[in-house]
């Protein structure tokens, strides 16, 4: 069974983007691989400075810990401003090679205007950066207000469908990759 980290990158409480990751999350479990999401939203993290030692901040640790026993990750960011969050971005920079390197990882952008792969393709070029595998299945949910129920359910059945595909290619080459 491979492991799987999921990480959003908004600390907004009602956040479309944390409602993204869930959903992924939950196609994940179902094809038998075990999930475990990071929420940034109630961990203690300091801006990085580049220092490799964070004493005062145990949930860096925590942070380097998960993700380096895990084989594979679903990153969900907000675009802001035509990027990555400044949250998902800082959370990554207090990782390194050793918990990067070799990792699967699954992207999901969550916008607030029309459909772009901005944030995707940076995600994508800082992962590549640390050694990690990006696959090919990504999700960009634009005009994100109207693509979630009350319920945090997706409204749209071909983005429904994007989401299964991606889980599969997650599951899928996480496992070949690891050799699991």
């Amino acid at each position: 069974m491979v492991k799987i980290v999921g990480i959003g990158g908004s600390l907004r409480w009602e956040s479309y983007s944390q409602q993204a990751l869930k959903i992924a999350a939950q196609r994940v479990e179902v094809l038998g691989a075990e999930v475990e999401i990071l929420d940034l939203r109630q961990m203690r993290l300091p801006f990085c400075d580049g220092g490799k030692e964070y004493p005062d901040y145990p949930d860096v640790e925590k942070l380097r810990e998960t993700v380096k026993q895990a084989d594979g990750l679903i990153l969900a960011t907000p675009e802001y401003h035509g990027s990555v969050s400044g949250v998902i971005k800082n959370a990554l920079d207090l990782m390194s090679f050793e918990q990067l390197d070799g990792k699967v990882a699954g992207l999901i952008s969550v916008l607030g205007g029309q459909v772009n792969s901005n944030a995707l393709n940076d995600l994508r070029l800082i992962m590549r950066w640390v050694h990690a595998w990006v696959i090919p299945e990504q999700i960009a949910i634009g005009q994100a207000w109207g693509a979630f129920n009350e319920e945090g359910k997706l409204l749209d059945e071909k983005l429904s469908q994007r989401f299964d595909g991606f889980a599969q290619s997650l599951v899928d080459n996480t496992t070949k990759l690891r050799g699991n």
